[in-house]
């Protein structure tokens, strides 16, 4: 009696708070002022109060029926409060929604939540993700601390990436970008997402063209002109310093 007696309040105060809502002259979906996942259909100056999924909040600006999105696309304003949350431990605090691994220290593994099912996700090289956003983003983007290094981010030869982004000719940052060997014409190194470098070399006959990014024919690059000169077959060649 005492559960069917809990269950009859709990539909009173539903039905209450939604005859509390004023409904506009307009049928149609309205937002809950004060909580954020909450909304109200209004028929006939009738006002019935909705819930989104849990972990989802209500966006009026959506020209579509399902009005429920993720939290990082929606912007609530004032509208703060939420349902109570329905979790499914250990990686989905909320039934839906994409959340950080529970240790704080791995930062680059997420999880999408789907009616409390986790699909586990990881962030491309270098990245990490941000809950704020729900995407992975650049460790400087983000105000995660203490995550652990989940990259190499030095080579043994000793080469780090630069910390400053590389630009195009147009000022934008290049995802990949590419520096030459210091001593080597057919090597260059290549950091990944700008964070994670890589050691790779020109096939044989090829020197690496710091202007061009790309790998060339020797003569089109200065200081690398006589690198095989000594290889008319452009076998392996003489190991001499960059120019």
């Amino acid at each position: 009696m005492k559960f069917f007696g809990g269950l009859v309040l709990l539909v009173f105060v539903c039905c209450a708070n939604g005859q509390q809502f004023k409904c506009p002259p307009k049928d149609g979906q309205y937002e809950d002022p004060v909580q954020c996942d909450k909304f109200y259909v209004c028929e006939e100056g009738i006002a019935t109060p909705k819930l989104c999924p849990d972990g989802l909040v209500y966006d009026p600006l959506i020209r579509k029926i399902n009005k429920c999105d993720q939290p990082f696309n929606v912007d609530c304003g004032d509208r703060i409060e939420l349902q109570p949350p329905q979790p499914s431990p250990p990686y989905c605090p909320r039934r839906n929604g994409f959340f950080a691994h529970p240790d704080p220290k791995v930062c680059n593994v997420f999880f999408n939540c789907i009616e409390g099912e986790p699909t586990e996700s990881k962030c491309t090289a270098g990245l990490l993700f941000d809950e704020l956003t729900g995407t992975c983003v650049w460790p400087d983007s983000t105000q995660r601390q203490g995550c652990e290094d989940t990259s190499t981010r030095k080579l043994k030869d000793g080469f780090e990436c630069p910390k400053e982004h590389q630009t195009d000719a147009n000022g934008n940052v290049v995802v990949h970008p590419k520096y030459a060997h210091p001593t080597d014409c057919q090597r260059f190194y290549v950091c990944l997402n700008g964070q994670e470098p890589r050691d790779l070399g020109c096939q044989v006959g090829e020197v690496y063209n710091e202007d061009s990014q790309r790998c060339d024919a020797p003569e089109n690059v200065p200081g690398c002109e006589d690198w095989y000169k000594d290889e008319p077959s452009a076998g392996k060649p003489v190991k001499k310093s960059r120019k």
